[in-house]
């Protein structure tokens, strides 16, 4: 009796036909995979492999993980750099709470009028991960493009700009397909005519050499093609013209788009940028792009904490007028000195200070 019997027994026991049971559509297991990992990283094809993705992402990233954090310890500046670059990416970064900050790499939640209630989360391990459930109060989950369909739920900055990030996918892997298989620098060079031999062996001393000659031309052809050969014929330059396609404007205007959407100005990567420019796109950064996500953070950890939690981005990035606000200080300092001698009381000045936004929220 072979081993396979052992495992037939009860089927020949029950006069049943043998039957051997096979998971069927092979492929389904990986179009799952495939349509998880898709859900999980981002629609394929939108230029988060590009340079200009990734230097705002970096940008993101380093910005958020400077930013000065009050009311807790567990926001450290590891953890604000990987959500950052979750949000970038994914729109939406989701971590358990423990002793630390445990981030997810994938979950499920269950909600109620919108608002998230359960978790089934997806924690990282070496070797594997493993799944864990987690009711909402334990969970922290920052989001940023959230829409009244799904509230639950975030969106990055190139799922809300997929047209602009595939055509800078397009055009910079069309360059790069240009640039690895065209014959670049490549010549048809005229040569005077010589025996069959004597040319099959100089055709063969330039196959396949990149940027030199890859064809040689007897003057006989090119006499039939109607050239002259005594009128000097050029080498002819099988280089492609680039600059008829516009390629440069549109890798350019393609990567300011992105750029834009990750709210970075354009012009701060210009070559002739200067560092008032600079100083102003660092500005437009932290005040009207990170600082607003830090806000949305700092209410999630404070619902979820339970304390109140601050996270401050604008001063730790030196993203003011410093000289601006020596002036102001010191037309602020004139002013007291001149209510002070005036008699006004300190009420009056609260009120003066509060009308002109100098109190504190």
């Amino acid at each position: 009796m072979g081993i396979m019997d052992l495992f037939n027994r009860r089927n020949k026991g029950a006069n049943l036909p043998l039957s051997e049971t096979r998971a069927v559509a092979p492929g389904y297991t990986a179009a799952v995979m495939a349509a998880r990992e898709n859900w999980i990283s981002g629609a394929s094809g939108l230029a988060e492999v590009t340079a200009a993705v990734q230097t705002c992402v970096s940008l993101w990233e380093s910005g958020l993980s400077l930013a000065d954090v009050t009311g807790t310890d567990l926001l450290d500046r590891r953890t604000l750099a990987i959500t950052a670059r979750a949000l970038a990416l994914r729109g939406e970064a989701v971590f358990l709470i423990r002793d630390r900050l445990i981030p997810a790499t994938d979950w499920d939640l269950s909600t109620r009028n919108g608002i998230p209630r359960v978790y089934r989360l997806g924690i990282p391990e070496a070797g594997g991960g493993r799944s864990e459930n987690a009711l909402a109060a334990e969970v922290l989950h920052f989001r940023i493009g959230s829409d009244n369909v799904t509230p639950w739920t975030g969106t990055a900055p190139l799922r809300r700009a997929q047209l602009s990030a595939q055509l800078l996918h397009e055009v910079e892997t069309a360059l790069r397909d240009v640039f690895k298989d065209a014959p670049l620098g490549s010549l048809i060079v005229p040569v005077p005519e010589g025996s069959t031999e004597d040319m099959a062996e100089l055709r063969r001393g330039f196959r396949g050499r990149r940027g030199a000659s890859l064809v040689i031309e007897g003057v006989a052809q090119a006499t039939a093609a109607g050239m002259n050969p005594n009128l000097g014929k050029s080498p002819d330059q099988l280089s492609p013209d680039l600059e008829r396609t516009l390629a440069d404007k549109m890798l350019t205007e393609a990567k300011g788009a992105i750029y834009a959407v990750y709210g970075i100005l354009p012009a701060m990567f210009a070559q002739n940028a200067q560092g008032p420019l600079v100083r102003e796109a660092q500005r437009h950064l932290a005040q009207l792009v990170l600082q607003p996500i830090a806000g949305l953070m700092a209410e999630e950890a404070s619902e979820k904490f339970g304390q109140a939690v601050k996270i401050e981005v604008v001063r730790p990035m030196q993203a003011f007028d410093a000289g601006g606000k020596a002036r102001a200080f010191a037309t602020m300092l004139g002013a007291l000195a001149e209510a002070k001698a005036a008699g006004l009381d300190v009420q009056t000045i609260k009120d003066a200070e509060s009308f002109i936004d100098w109190a504190d929220e």
